[in-house]
């Protein structure tokens, strides 16, 4: 992901992760360590 384009990603679940609310778009940051173990990082209601 380039550092520069803001991007956004909608939550369709919440397995194990109550901070996140299913339905909801965030906008995510990039992250080489959550991207090479498959998740992305996003900023929710806690900064």
């Amino acid at each position: 992901m380039d550092k520069s384009t803001i991007q956004f990603a909608i939550c369709t679940r919440n397995d194990d992760c109550e901070d996140l609310e299913p339905l909801k778009i965030y906008q995510t940051l990039a992250d080489d360590s959550a991207t090479q173990a498959g998740y992305i990082r996003v900023i929710d209601e806690s900064g």
